[in-house]
C-alpha cells in the first residue's frame, strides 16, 4: 500500500515580509471600508487602489488612519510598482486551474493580494498580473462563495501567520489600538502628486472629446440614414 503524500510545508518567511491589498473592480463600494478594517487587523502595510481614488469608508471604524494608501490608474502601473519597488509576488484569490489552497500558505516573500469582483470574480486582465493563485477551501454545502471582505480576512490572516507577524497587545477583551497620526488627509480619498492629478485630468479631457466625437458621429449617421429614408420614400 502506497504511503500517503504529505502536504508541502510552507516556505520559511523571509525577514520583514509584508502584505499589500489591491483594490480594483469591487462592485459594492461599502465593502472597501470593511476590507480596510481587516487589513489593519492583519498587518497589511499598504492598500493599492486601482482606478477610482475615492472609496466608501463605511465599516472601517476609523482604521483608515492607520494604513497607507497608494493610487494607480491602471493594473499595469500597479504591477510595475509592486514588482520593481516593493519586490512583491502578486497573488490572485480565485478558484482557477492551478490555484493552491490557502491552508498550504504558498508564499515566498512580500505578497500583494488581489480579490475578484463579488459577482464575476477576477477578470482576465486581473489574472494576467498575478504570479500565482490561492483559493479558500469550504467544508459546508450552503453557499458557492464567500463575501469578498470575509475572503480577504482569511487570506490576510494566513499570510500574517506565515510571515510571523507579532501579535498585537491586548487591553481587556480587545486589542490595543494605536493613537491616530496627528496629521491626516481626507481618509476616504487616496491623495496623489500634482503631476499625476494633472495627467488624470488630461486623460479625462481626451476621453471626453473622444466620446463627444463618437456621439456626434453617431448622430450624424442617424441623420444621414433618416434623410436617405426620406429620399427613398
Amino acid at each position: 500500500m502506497a504511503a500517503a503524500e504529505a502536504s508541502p510545508s510552507p516556505a520559511p518567511a523571509p525577514t520583514a515580509a509584508e502584505s499589500v491589498l489591491i483594490i480594483h473592480n469591487v462592485a459594492k463600494r461599502h465593502n472597501i471600508g470593511t476590507m480596510v478594517r481587516s487589513a489593519t487587523a492583519f498587518g497589511v502595510s499598504e492598500m493599492v487602489l486601482v482606478g477610482r481614488r475615492d472609496f466608501n469608508a463605511f465599516g472601517s471604524h476609523g482604521s483608515t488612519a492607520h494604513l497607507r494608501f497608494r493610487h494607480f490608474h491602471s493594473l499595469s502601473q500597479a504591477r510595475l510598482y509592486l514588482k520593481e519597488e516593493r519586490n512583491c509576488d502578486i497573488c490572485g484569490v480565485e478558484i482557477v486551474d492551478g490555484a493552491v489552497p490557502i491552508t498550504q500558505q504558498p508564499f515566498r516573500r512580500s505578497t500583494a493580494f488581489l480579490l475578484g469582483n463579488e459577482g464575476t470574480g477576477l477578470s482576465a486582465k486581473e489574472c494576467e498580473i498575478c504570479d500565482f493563485f490561492v483559493y479558500i477551501p469550504q467544508y459546508g454545502c450552503g453557499t458557492a462563495s464567500l463575501n469578498v471582505t470575509v475572503a480577504a480576512s482569511i487570506v490576510l490572516h494566513h499570510f500574517g501567520a506565515w510571515a510571523g507577524f507579532a501579535e498585537r497587545s491586548r487591553n481587556g477583551n480587545k486589542f490595543t489600538v494605536a493613537e491616530r497620526p496627528l496629521k491626516q488627509s481626507r481618509r476616504n480619498f487616496c491623495s496623489e502628486s500634482v503631476e499625476s492629478i494633472i495627467e488624470e485630468r488630461r486623460n479625462r479631457r481626451e476621453f471626453g472629446l473622444q466620446d463627444m466625437f463618437h456621439e456626434r458621429k453617431a448622430d450624424h449617421s442617424q441623420e444621414t440614414n433618416l434623410l436617405g429614408e426620406l429620399f427613398d420614400s
